[in-house]
């Protein structure tokens, strides 16, 4: 058992894990310190937003923060308003205040059993693993732990490559777009011609915002396939049965050509609505991308990835409408193509983008960075993970997907896993694949409490 735990991170990973630990019985008190950086505990980045258009992408009903309690958001939330029905996609920051309340709980409940829960609303500088524990160095304190937990969530953006040093320093240029979206309210006078580099649900999200915000704007968005995320069924499907005959078609040849084959030949002989066969193979991903070579992996993510995530990450049916009608009254424009570089251009920015051979130029006043979760800790600008990089106590995933770990979330240095350092979410996605939406994130704090209290 370790007694003494660090979990770095603020967001909901480190908040599950967290009221996992609270919930169990344990042999003996523990001492949990819980840095949780300079964000709102347990909300993150995902769950700050405080606007009502930023929906969830999952069904009420399936958004429990813990594996044990499936109704636990639907029960929260029907406290407030019964009319709320389980297949309803809601607010996130719906979601942010059941994270706080579940906290708050864990938090009374843990104290009750002896349990000592320091919350540190610093982030950690540096961490010291070593083979029977952990230091843990925020400024000039230090702390001992006996196990830690990476539980970072999403990574500080960094910019696209092209993008030049002018473009940047005007301003124009944003690289993260949530402290945009909190004060667009305030950006005097508001921009005309606005650009989005990517399609995915965070262009979703920023589209959704600002098209409300800056009423008067016309927006393009330029991905390598110009295709949006696709959309839930207004009505819930069940899944295509347990998905055993697909899942052992698949593992007997693990190879991304063959796999996309497969499941079209699902789809079409059971003549089922896709939505139900790709859910189907939901909780079977981790063990079909442990099956993958490493050749296979890179396969996918330079030809299958784009077309994986649109259909497997999708928009709640009010949101795709919304984003339909800003298209209907000519105010987006999707385009296809690659963004070679930006550069300041007078008052404006100027694009250059390639597609199909061919290279344009586009203008705008402002160009929004929107290509989704940064995972590649290569590029990355993060004081903690450049230090145990630097220091060889950590190893980058080969692909960019996070850090290289085992199935349990035990870190490795590129030769052994710490059996003290682990990681939970979006850090594991080079491991587990699917490692970032909260049915994942569940699962891991269950399955990571259970190492913890028994190791």
């Amino acid at each position: 058992m370790f007694r003494r735990v660090a979990i770095i991170g603020g967001g909901a990973a480190a908040a599950t894990l967290l009221s996992e630990l609270l919930e169990r019985a344990s042999a003996q008190p523990l001492q949990l310190d819980w840095f949780t950086g300079d964000g709102a505990p347990a909300r993150g980045v995902a769950y700050g937003t405080m606007s009502e258009r930023h929906l969830l992408n999952v069904r009420a009903a399936s958004m429990s923060m813990f594996a044990g309690r499936p109704r636990g958001f639907l029960d929260f939330v029907q406290r407030d308003d019964p009319a709320v029905a389980g297949t309803d996609f809601l607010p996130r920051r719906r979601y942010g205040d059941y994270l706080e309340s579940e906290v708050a709980r864990a938090l009374q409940h843990g104290k009750t059993r002896g349990h000592h829960i320091n919350i540190i609303p610093f982030a950690v500088d540096a961490l010291v693993p070593e083979r029977d524990g952990v230091t843990v160095i925020h400024g000039e304190e230090s702390h001992q732990a006996d196990a830690a937990v990476l539980a970072l969530g999403a990574l500080p953006p960094q910019p696209l490559p092209g993008v030049g040093a002018a473009a940047l320093a005007s301003g124009r240029y944003v690289v993260d777009p949530w402290p945009l979206l909190a004060g667009a309210a305030e950006l005097q006078p508001p921009p005309r011609k606005v650009v989005l580099i990517g399609l995915g649900l965070t262009a979703v999200d920023v589209l959704l915002e600002l098209s409300v915000q800056w009423p008067q704007a016309e927006f393009v968005a330029i991905s390598r396939h110009g295709s949006l995320p696709e959309a839930h069924l207004p009505a819930a499907a069940a899944p295509s049965g347990d998905g055993a005959e697909l899942v052992e078609a698949m593992r007997d040849a693990p190879e991304i050509r063959r796999w996309m084959r497969l499941l079209r030949e699902a789809i079409a002989q059971e003549g089922t609505e896709w939505r139900a066969v790709v859910d189907s193979l939901r909780p079977h991903l981790p063990a079909l991308w442990a099956e993958l070579s490493p050749e296979q992996r890179a396969r996918f993510m330079r030809h299958a990835r784009w077309a994986w995530e649109r259909v497997r990450h999708r928009m709640p049916p009010q949101v795709c409408e919304a984003i339909a009608a800003l298209e209907r009254d000519g105010r987006l424009q999707r385009q296809c193509g690659r963004v070679h570089a930006v550069e300041l251009a007078g008052d404006a920015l100027q694009l250059t983008v390639g597609h199909a051979g061919a290279t344009r130029t586009l203008d705008a006043d402002l160009v929004i960075q929107t290509v989704g979760l940064e995972t590649d800790l290569r590029r990355c600008n993060h004081q903690l993970l450049s230090q145990l990089l630097t220091n060889a106590h950590i190893a980058p995933d080969p692909l960019g997907l996070g850090v290289q770990a085992d199935s349990d979330g035990h870190l490795c240095d590129g030769e052994r896993y710490w059996p003290n350092l682990f990681a939970i979410g979006s850090l594991l996605r080079g491991t587990l694949w699917e490692s970032t939406a909260m049915p994942e994130i569940r699962q891991q704090a269950r399955h990571l409490a259970d190492q913890l209290l028994g190791g």
